[in-house]
C-alpha cells in the first residue's frame, strides 16, 4: 500500500470512452484485442483500459490530494485488518470494544442522573423544586436511549401470513446456532439487515426485495445466513449497551443541532427575529458539536469490530448456504446499478403510454413486471462485465454502507477459506411457496420503485 504522507503523483488524463455505436475491437492502450457489448462500457482486461469511465474518472481526479490521502490511509487500516481476520486473530478488537464498552458509561450516566435528579426534586423539594423536578423528568425522558420498537403495519409478514418464508429462516438460524427470528418485514432497499428492537429484544429481519429478487435459491439462504448470523457472531455494536449508547448520543445531537429560521415577518419584529435565530442556533451549533463528536469517538471505538463481524457474517453464511452461493450473494451486491437501470427503463415505459379517461382504454403495463425484467436483465450481464464490476470494486473500495468491509475484501476472504458445502438448502417447491407469500409485497414495492 502506498504511503499517505507522500506526495501524490499527476493522475493521467481519462481515457474518451468510445460511443456505442464506434466501439473498438482492439484496445487504444495496450493494442490488445477487446470483445466489447454494446449494452455495457467497452473496457481492456489486460491493461484496464476504461475501467472507470471517462465521466466518472474526471470526478475521481478533481477530489483534493487531502481527500484522496484520507481514503488511502483508511484503505490501509481495513487492508490490516483484513490480514489479521485471515490470520485467525479473534482478540484483535477486544481493546476496542473494553475502551467502548467504558465510554458508553458516561452516556448512560447523563440519563440516570438527570432522572435520579428529577426523581429527588419530586420527592423532597418544595413546589419550586418541585416543577424543577417535573422539568428535569421530561429532560430525562428525551435524554433516554431509544430500543427502537417493533414494526407493524406495511410490508411486516406474520408467521401466519408466510410459514414458508419463518420455516427457512427457522432452518438457517438451528444451523447456526441462533435464535429463531422474530419479525420479518419487506421494504424497497437493495440491502438487507438485522436488528433488535424493544425492551423484550425481538429480533427484526429486515429484505429489500429488489436484492431478493436479484439472487437464486440458495444466494438467498446465504443472504439469510449472514443477517441471523448477526445475533452469534459477538457483534456487540448491536447489544444493549452499546448500541442503545449510539442510538442515544445520535438522538441528542439531532435535539441539539440548529434548525432552520422559519420565514415570516416583517419590519423590527423580523430583525429581532432574526437576529435571536442567529444567537441561538449560534449557541446550538456549539452544544451540538458534543454529542456529535461522541459519537464521532464510539463510532471510531467499534468500527473495527463491526467490521469483524461482517466478516464472521459471512463465513457463517457459507457455512449454512455453501461458499459457493455466499460469494454469489457478495458479487450480487455489486448489480445494484443495474437494478436502477430495469427500474427506470420500465418507469419510462410506463410514463410515455398515452393516457386515456375511457373505460375500454388498453391496459397499461403490469407493474409486477419489473420482477422477471429485473432478473432477465441481470441474467444477461456478460462474465466480463462481471468481473470489470468486480474489479472496479476493488479500485474504489465499494461497500455496501460504511458499517461493512469492501466487497471485494469480503469475497477475498471466502477464497481464502476451505471450500463448504450448504448445509440448509431451498427446495424448489419451498422457494415457490415463498415467492407466492411474498408476491403482495412484490406488487406493492414494485408499484413503489415505478412511482420515482
Amino acid at each position: 500500500m502506498p504511503n499517505p504522507a507522500a506526495p501524490l503523483p499527476p493522475a493521467p488524463a481519462p481515457a474518451p470512452t468510445p460511443s456505442a455505436s464506434d466501439r473498438p475491437r482492439s484496445c487504444p492502450a495496450c493494442s490488445g484485442p477487446i470483445d466489447p457489448d454494446p449494452r455495457f462500457t467497452a473496457w481492456c482486461p489486460a491493461c484496464e483500459w476504461n475501467l472507470v469511465p471517462a465521466e466518472e474518472a474526471a470526478e475521481e481526479c478533481a477530489r483534493s490530494a487531502k481527500e484522496q490521502a484520507r481514503e488511502r490511509a483508511a484503505a490501509e487500516r481495513t487492508e490490516r485488518l483484513f490480514e489479521e481476520v485471515v490470520a485467525g486473530r479473534g482478540d484483535i478488537t477486544r481493546r476496542d470494544w473494553l475502551a467502548a464498552s467504558a465510554f458508553a458509561v458516561p452516556v448512560h450516566a447523563v440519563t440516570v442522573a438527570v432522572a435520579g435528579a428529577a426523581a429527588w426534586l419530586l420527592v423532597t423539594g418544595n413546589t419550586p423544586l418541585r416543577c424543577l423536578g417535573a422539568l428535569l423528568l421530561a429532560v430525562a425522558f428525551l435524554l433516554r436511549p431509544r430500543l427502537g420498537r417493533v414494526p407493524s403495519g406495511t410490508g411486516v409478514l406474520s408467521r401466519a401470513e408466510a410459514p414458508a418464508l419463518y420455516g427457512l429462516t427457522d432452518r438457517v438460524a438451528a444451523g447456526l446456532g441462533a435464535p429463531p427470528v422474530g419479525v420479518i418485514r419487506v421494504t424497497e432497499d437493495f440491502n438487507a439487515s438485522m436488528g433488535v428492537v424493544g425492551l423484550r429484544r425481538t429480533s427484526v429481519l429486515t429484505i429489500g426485495l429488489p436484492l431478493w429478487e436479484a439472487l437464486d435459491d440458495q444466494q438467498r439462504v446465504a443472504l439469510l445466513g449472514h443477517e441471523l448470523a448477526h445475533r452469534v457472531n459477538g457483534d456487540n455494536r448491536r447489544g444493549l449497551w452499546l448500541g442503545s449508547a449510539m442510538g442515544a448520543l445520535a438522538h441528542w445531537y439531532d435535539l441539539s443541532r440548529p434548525r432552520e429560521r422559519a420565514q415570516g415577518g416583517y419590519g423590527v419584529v423580523a430583525l429581532l427575529s432574526l437576529i435571536g435565530d442567529y444567537i441561538g442556533n449560534a449557541f446550538l451549533r456549539l452544544v451540538s458539536q458534543l454529542p456529535y463528536r461522541a459519537y464521532l469517538l464510539l463510532d471510531r471505538l467499534t468500527a473495527r469490530a463491526g467490521q469483524q463481524a461482517e466478516y464472521k457474517a459471512d463465513e457463517f453464511g457459507a457455512r449454512v448456504a455453501s461458499t459457493e452461493a455466499a460469494g454469489g450473494m457478495l458479487e450480487t451486491l455489486l448489480l445494484g446499478p443495474a437494478t436502477g437501470t430495469v427500474t427506470m427503463r420500465l418507469r419510462a415505459e410506463i410514463q410515455s403510454r398515452p393516457r386515456s379517461g375511457r373505460r375500454d382504454a388498453a391496459p397499461g403495463p403490469d407493474v409486477t413486471a419489473l420482477w422477471p425484467q429485473l432478473r432477465a436483465h441481470l441474467a444477461a450481464i456478460p462474465p466480463l462485465e462481471r468481473e470489470r464490476l468486480l474489479r472496479r470494486s476493488r479500485k474504489d473500495g465499494h461497500t455496501v454502507d460504511a458499517s461493512h468491509p469492501p466487497t471485494h475484501l469480503r469475497l477475498a476472504l471466502l477464497g481464502r477459506r476451505t471450500p463448504l458445502p450448504a448445509a440448509v438448502t431451498c427446495a424448489p417447491d419451498e422457494a415457490t411457496a415463498i415467492a407466492v407469500e411474498l408476491a403482495p409485497h412484490g406488487t406493492r414495492v414494485a408499484r413503489v420503485l415505478l412511482a420515482g
